[in-house]
């Protein structure tokens, strides 16, 4: 039985560390994933990101480890969409 769960966490550990988030490249330069530690490096204003929810699901799911969590918070929490749409006033839909 403690082999079986060995097994269970080392394989649920290896799926947390696949990325879930992707880099993009929008014009021929390519965009990083960030997070919060990291988002005044790679950050930017003209490209619009969206939250990786599979990083905040195992984040939620891994909270005992602490690692896990910190990893995907600070350094893995947004993706690359596309260029911002500058024509549309803020906060509308």
């Amino acid at each position: 039985m403690e082999k079986a769960i060995s097994i269970a966490l080392i394989m649920l550990f290896m799926a947390a560390f696949i990325g879930c988030g992707d880099t993009k490249v929008i014009d021929g330069i390519e965009y990083d994933i960030y997070g919060v530690a990291n988002s005044e490096e790679k950050k930017n204003t003209d490209i619009e990101y969206r939250i990786i929810t599979g990083n905040v699901f195992w984040s939620c799911i891994l909270i005992g480890t602490i690692i896990a969590p910190i990893y995907f918070i600070c350094f893995s929490l947004y993706e690359p969409v596309g260029i911002k749409d500058h024509s549309k006033p803020k906060g509308a839909l």
